[in-house]
C-alpha cells in the first residue's frame, strides 16, 4: 500500500503555495525582509505557513507509521483527506483572507481529527501487539 506518500506530495504542493505567498509578501518596496513588519496581512501569511509546518509533519509521520503497521487503506485515506482538506481550508482562510473564520475552524477540526485518528491507531495498534 502506498497511501501516505500521495497525501504527503499533495500537502507539499500546498506548502509550496503558502511559502511563495509569504515570499511575495516580502517582495517589493516596503516589504519586511524579516518578521511581519507590523502588517497584519503579513502576520496572517506567516502564521498560515507556520501553522502548516507545526501540524503536518507529525500527522504524516503518524500516518506513515500506521501504514507500515498495516492500517487499512480506508483509514489512511480518511486521515489523509481530513488533513489535506483541513490544511487547505485553514491555510486559505488564514493566509489569503481576513474574515473566513469558518474555514479556519473547519480546517482545525479536520486537522485535529486526522491527528486523533492517526495517533489513536498508532497507540491502539501498539498496545494490541504488546499485550498479545
Amino acid at each position: 500500500m502506498i497511501v501516505t506518500p500521495l497525501y504527503a506530495g499533495l500537502l507539499a504542493l500546498w506548502y509550496l503555495v503558502l511559502s511563495i505567498w509569504v515570499i511575495k509578501g516580502r517582495g517589493g518596496k516596503g516589504g519586511p525582509s524579516l518578521g511581519d513588519g507590523g502588517s497584519q496581512e503579513m502576520a496572517r501569511r506567516i502564521r498560515g505557513h507556520a501553522n502548516f509546518a507545526e501540524y503536518v509533519p507529525l500527522i504524516l509521520v503518524l500516518a506513515g507509521f500506521s501504514e507500515l503497521s498495516g492500517a487499512p487503506a480506508w483509514l489512511l485515506h480518511v486521515i489523509g483527506l481530513a488533513l489535506l482538506i483541513g490544511r487547505l481550508l485553514h491555510g486559505y482562510a488564514l493566509s489569503f483572507t481576513a474574515h473566513f473564520m469558518q474555514g479556519r475552524v473547519i480546517g482545525m477540526v479536520l486537522t485535529f481529527s486526522a491527528l486523533l485518528l492517526a495517533a489513536g491507531y498508532c497507540v491502539g495498534n501498539s498496545v494490541t501487539k504488546l499485550v498479545s
